[in-house]
């Protein structure tokens, strides 16, 4: 071998060093991908807590959670309901459901939705709502086990009532619907509003595919950052 083919053969082999240490200190960006879309899906746990707990908080629906609570099968938490200012607008948002063991009592991982509506009556000005769904029946709870669903189609909705000694007597929904909008409850139309289950946010949160029953009811899969939140709603659901 001369002189010339020994150089192209050591600068060949530099180069070749040089992937391999870059390979080894520079993350993948699926791996930035990935540590971004987990980070997302932890802010909207962390929300989901806070919202649970000021809900909680809120002298005008503490006795009516004390009352649902026996019965309370699942909470649907959506931390941000956003409404577009727009004429012809729509709403959406980001939300999660703790479901309840039966026989521990409790409260599974969160599994990852997308909520949204369509609106076509005048609006003027756009609004953020929080949103607490209690899931009470088996029927309400399954209809989060398909990959979407229309809220009020197959499981009866109904607004939750609020205010000092107010009474859920009466009410037979399979899904209590209470929202607040700057802090005040108010009766938000979420009824029609479609739910889907976010796949890619399940699956970041995770480490793999998922689907909501191996979360809720396999408990297959599990996440212990989200043990603050589980913890908020054995408190708030005692």
């Amino acid at each position: 071998m001369n002189q010339a083919q020994n150089r192209k053969v050591s600068h060949l082999g530099l180069l070749l060093v040089g992937a391999v240490l870059l390979s080894a200190t520079v993350p993948p960006l699926v791996t930035l991908a990935s540590a971004a879309e987990i980070a997302e899906q932890q802010r909207l746990v962390d929300k989901a807590r806070l919202t649970l707990l000021a809900f909680a908080a809120d002298p005008g629906l503490q006795a009516a959670l004390r009352e649902w609570t026996p019965e309370t099968r699942a909470l649907f938490i959506v931390p941000q309901f956003l409404r577009g200012a727009f004429v012809f607008g729509g709403a959406g948002g980001s939300g999660l459901l703790l479901v309840r063991n039966e026989k521990t009592g409790n409260w599974g991982d969160p599994v990852f939705y997308t909520i949204g509506s369509a609106s076509f009556g005048l609006q003027v000005g756009g609004d953020v709502s929080e949103i607490v769904l209690l899931v009470r029946t088996t029927k309400g709870l399954e209809e989060f086990y398909h990959s979407d669903f229309k809220l009020g189609a197959n499981a009866g909705m109904a607004i939750g009532p609020v205010g000092e000694g107010a009474s859920v007597h009466g009410l037979a929904a399979d899904i209590i619907a209470y929202a607040k909008k700057k802090g005040v409850f108010a009766g938000i139309a979420i009824n029609g509003a479609f739910v889907a289950v976010a796949d890619e946010a399940n699956e970041a949160y995770y480490g793999r595919p998922v689907r909501p029953t191996d979360i809720a009811i396999k408990q297959s899969a599990y996440n212990p950052q989200s043990l603050d939140l589980r913890n908020t709603a054995t408190t708030v659901m005692k």
